[in-house]
């Protein structure tokens, strides 16, 4: 009787057979301990796995990964059953008919010789499993002495070669598959090995391809922020913009207003010329939203019809009726756009400031002076009949004249007038002017003579420049007695100064030249996010601002990847890639211009300011990104 309520238990227990089995070993558990990860595998397996690991811990089955080596607990539960498993269980009568034999749960491997008894090793050399008794023959007698023997097997069939019933002992790569000592003839040319090798290199291939998945998911994330970055800078600059514009507009109406109300006058109707044009767009759009509204309505109509005949003729009317779709164009900022109405903005304001000065400056000299190069390129558009007459008042005709301008401010010329003078050749070939000697400044040279000198002759001019370090913001890593920087993955403890720069990773140059020819040479190590000029001490250490090129204290060229610009003003202007690594800066503070080479076997012109300099310039420099690394030349 107890042996009847006992038998449903038997088939249960070997069911459990392949979940009792450790995926290392593939033997039934020996003290079974359980990972973080929630598989079990026998404790002194694990730790010949884990043995000699200092790090990299992961787990055999699913592979995750563990900081450090977990703290693994004997899993008593699992104990008992691999016991209770272990244990003998009377055979079924119905399976055995009622004989005692090998065990029925078969928690064990049976001998093949007997098939009753446990077996207690494997023979991989005759592919059968023997028990102790049976086993003799291959431990006594010298003709089994070479026969290989192991631990039971219960999947041996599996691990025969079906066609040539051998042992599967190799592995080839060519064709992925094992094979036997038969079937290895057959595949003598391909990249053959032992079973253990292949897994082994398997199990590195894997790994190396889960570390690569790694490092594109960390890229993935690294390419999200900096999206996210790009995105914030520039609603930034739009905002920035915007501000700009206003405060230009602003000061424009003022002056206008105090030098002549009719003028000012112009300008609210030219304001309000624009207003109309744009109340007559948003009635417009408003018109044709209206329309669709009234066809989304005539459709929904239709829709709600019943009758066929009438919804037909509904919708034949409706067929024809079409609109154009929403066209939602790229987001980006049209920085050409914003540079052309600024700097419209910015040239009204500096003629009005000229015109309202020129007669106190006439009289101071005593005489009429020949406007400079700067103020031709700025007055372009300036007709004849724009003069002042005695009483410091603006004409009929040059009020009509800055009512035009104030009214190509908000139509976007198609060239702006920028100070940036790298056109200068042009435009001096368009008006060609015989150059009148400096007579303010006599010893200053003229820009065209340096174009033509070779790197000797400027190295007559060269100038001994460290970085001061009281200026480099946080990010800022200087080095070699402070003739190289880069960007530091680890902010430096700096000390507070007030002339520390806060927002943008830039440096000033220790030196600064309040007079002379200077000339200097930055080699650009690594990387193209970088930054190479000249601004004045004044210059803003905090906010957005306080990029060199952006305000009207600094004058750069920028190197953002593979394009390279000019900047100053906040107004940029696109320049021809070169090759060249090291760039050679000269400045001549009389002669009021700058000048960035490329320099090499023949140096070559990248691009030139012109600007009449009022403060003491000091040289600037900019790195962003990490890896990015320029370095001060030191000439002889």
């Amino acid at each position: 009787m107890a042996e009847l309520l006992r038998a449903p238990s038997v088939p249960s227990l070997a069911g459990l057979e392949e979940e009792l089995t450790c995926s290392i070993c593939l033997c039934l558990f020996e003290s079974p301990v359980t990972t973080p990860c929630g598989h079990n595998f026998c404790g002194p397996c694990l730790d010949v796995t884990w043995s000699g690991l200092q790090a990299g811990f992961s787990c055999p089955q699913c592979r995750a990964s563990f900081p450090r080596r977990p703290e693994l607990q004997k899993n008593t539960v699992l104990c008992r059953v691999v016991e209770q498993f272990h244990s003998p269980q009377p055979a079924s009568p119905a399976a055995e008919g009622g004989k005692k034999g090998w065990d029925g749960s078969r928690s064990e491997v049976a001998c093949d010789s007997c098939l009753e008894a446990a077996a207690a090793k494997t023979c991989l050399t005759c592919l059968a499993a023997f028990c102790p008794e049976h086993l003799r023959p291959h431990l006594e007698s010298p003709a089994f002495r070479d026969h290989q023997l192991c631990p039971p097997l219960r999947d041996l069939p599996r691990r025969k070669c079906q066609d040539h019933n051998k042992l599967l002992e190799f592995y080839c790569r060519d064709h992925a598959r094992c094979l036997c000592c038969v079937c290895l003839v057959s595949h003598k040319t391909c990249a053959t090995g032992p079973v253990q090798d292949a897994k082994a290199d398997k199990e590195s291939q894997l790994k190396s391809r889960l570390t690569e998945l790694y490092n594109q998911s960390e890229k993935a994330s690294l390419a999200l922020d900096e999206v996210k970055v790009l995105q914030r800078q520039a609603s930034e600059t739009a905002a920035r913009k915007m501000d700009l514009l206003r405060s230009e507009f602003l000061e424009i109406k003022a002056l206008i207003e105090e030098e002549e109300n009719q003028a000012m006058r112009k300008v609210e109707e030219e304001e309000k010329r624009v207003c109309d044009k744009f109340d007559y767009v948003h009635k417009v759009l408003g018109k044709k939203k209206n329309e669709i509204q009234v066809i989304r309505d005539q459709i929904e109509m239709a829709l709600t019809e019943d009758d066929d005949i009438t919804f037909l003729k509904e919708a034949a009317k409706l067929r024809n009726t079409s609109t154009k779709d929403v066209f939602i164009p790229r987001i980006d900022l049209d920085q050409n756009l914003i540079h052309t109405i600024y700097q419209g903005a910015f040239s009204l304001k500096e003629i009005v400031k000229r015109t309202v000065n020129q007669p106190q400056e006439k009289k101071m000299e005593g005489g009429q002076s020949r406007p400079s190069v700067e103020e031709k390129a700025n007055l372009q558009w300036k007709p004849k009949a724009f003069q002042i007459n005695p009483s410091n008042k603006l004409s009929a005709s040059g009020r009509k004249a800055v009512g035009s301008q104030a009214a190509k401010i908000g139509k976007a010329p198609q060239k702006p007038q920028s100070e940036l003078s790298e056109d200068a050749d042009t435009r001096d070939k368009r008006k060609p002017a015989k150059s009148a000697p400096n007579t303010a400044n006599p010893g200053a040279t003229s820009l065209e003579s340096f174009l033509t000198k070779s790197r000797e002759e400027l190295l007559e001019y060269a100038a001994k420049i460290t970085l001061d370090f009281n200026t480099a913001h946080n990010k800022v890593l200087l080095s070699d007695r402070n003739t190289k920087m880069s960007v530091s993955e680890i902010p430096q403890k700096y000390s507070p100064h007030p002339q520390r720069f806060t927002y943008c990773s830039q440096v000033l140059g220790f030196q600064c030249f309040k007079r002379g020819i200077h000339y200097w040479e930055v080699e650009l190590q690594r990387n193209n996010f970088c930054g190479i000029g000249i601004c004045y001490g004044s210059m803003d250490r905090q906010g957005a601002d306080s990029r060199l090129g952006r305000n009207s204290s600094s004058w750069c060229i920028e190197w953002f990847n593979s394009k390279i610009s000019a900047w100053h003003n906040d107004l940029e202007k696109c320049l021809p890639n070169t090759k060249a690594t090291k760039i050679g800066v000269l400045l001549n503070y009389e002669g009021g211009f700058v000048i960035f080479l490329g320099v090499g076997e023949k140096h070559n012109l990248i691009y030139k300011f012109k600007a009449q300099f009022t403060e003491a310039l000091y040289p600037a420099f900019w790195v962003f990104s990490s890896g990015t690394m320029l370095s001060l030349c030191q000439l002889k």
